[in-house]
């Protein structure tokens, strides 16, 4: 079986074939289906090996239809560049050359490939972010045009800004300036209300999202967005390897007797770990009885370090509870909140 390795970039690939005769052919192709088709449809089936990457997956399934197999790899496994040459490290051709040499080898670890269904969940979120973050910098133009006239808008929910924005007297010509800014953002918020509510029709037909939306601070926004990125459960060995994942665990620099941590890796969906760092202001800011044990041990982390560094800990923590209800298929329940008694955050 031949061992194949492509580079692959948004407008062309690098493609290195060593054959089992100990041949080896490189060529840069279109990253398009028709020339994959034409390089890959008429050869017996190989082991190709691609980095995960935006593009990686129709790539992927685009060879695999050709009847090669596939391994998407994740590209953080160190030893999968063992056979790198320094010299060519920037080099398309030497990267192609490297990840099929560690194809041949077997010198890779495969990435998770996410499901359809959650693929298309991903595509929902990814779009609704992109219209609250539209609506985000539309505000703050407006905003910011009022305030050279001395106007400022009072406070409330963004949806509901273009309303307040009307109980100032504006001047005509600013009025004018600003009306096509406020149509697009009643247009925006339109849009975000129709995305907010098939998220909850999501929820409502799912029972992994409404149990995971009875952790206190978790909506469904947060709780798609977990299960979108994490996807299928079974694939971790425990809540700690879920945590790491979403990169809210601490850098670590030990040597002998000695252990230094610093900074989260912030590996991962940050968009999941920045909904679980909200979750975990909401019940540090909060009062609610049901999460008095994650507060109060959340309190003494902010003693130590302040409420800033405390939030991720508790974003940590969070991302661990979530993991154990989706495995359980449980809902929250304060009661069986186990927290650390020492120190450690």
């Amino acid at each position: 079986m031949d061992h194949i390795g492509i580079d692959v970039h948004k407008t062309q690939s690098q493609v290195c074939i060593l054959s089992e005769s100990g041949e080896r052919s490189e060529q840069r192709i279109l990253t398009e289906r028709v020339r994959f088709g034409e390089v890959f449809g008429g050869r017996p089936g190989a082991r190709i090996l691609i980095e995960a990457s935006t593009e990686s997956e129709w790539v992927a399934r685009c060879l695999e239809e050709l009847g090669h197999e596939v391994i998407v790899a994740d590209p953080n496994f160190a030893p999968m560049y063992a056979t790198r040459s320094r010299r060519v490290k920037t080099d398309r051709r030497g990267d192609a050359r490297t990840l099929a040499e560690a194809c041949q080898l077997g010198a890779y670890r495969p990435a998770h490939r996410t499901s359809d269904a959650q693929r298309l969940v991903r595509a929902d979120l990814a779009v609704r972010e992109a219209l609250v973050r539209t609506r985000s910098r539309y505000i703050s133009v407006v905003r910011s045009l009022l305030r050279r006239e001395g106007l400022r808008v009072r406070g409330g929910e963004a949806k509901s800004f273009g309303r307040r924005v009307g109980e100032l007297e504006v001047p005509t010509p600013l009025a004018s300036a600003l009306e096509p800014l406020l149509r697009v953002l009643e247009e925006v918020n339109g849009q975000i209300d129709r995305a907010d509510r098939e998220l909850a029709q999501r929820v409502r037909e799912d029972p992994d999202l409404r149990r995971l939306t009875t952790l206190p601070g978790v909506g469904p926004v947060t709780a798609t967005t977990f299960k979108a990125t994490v996807d299928d459960v079974e694939r971790f060995r425990g809540a700690g390897q879920v945590s790491a994942y979403l990169g809210l665990v601490p850098r670590e620099r030990s040597s002998g007797e000695k252990q230094q941590r610093g900074r989260i890796t912030k590996a991962g969906n940050s968009r999941a770990r920045s909904l679980l760092i909200e979750a975990a202001w909401l019940i540090l800011r909060g009062k609610r009885s049901d999460t008095l044990a994650l507060r109060t041990w959340a309190e003494r982390v902010a003693g130590r370090r302040g409420r800033r560094i405390a939030a991720v800990p508790l974003a940590r923590r969070l991302a661990r509870i979530l993991y154990a209800m989706w495995r359980d298929s449980s809902s929250y329940a304060p009661g069986l909140i186990r927290l650390p008694q020492d120190q450690a955050a």
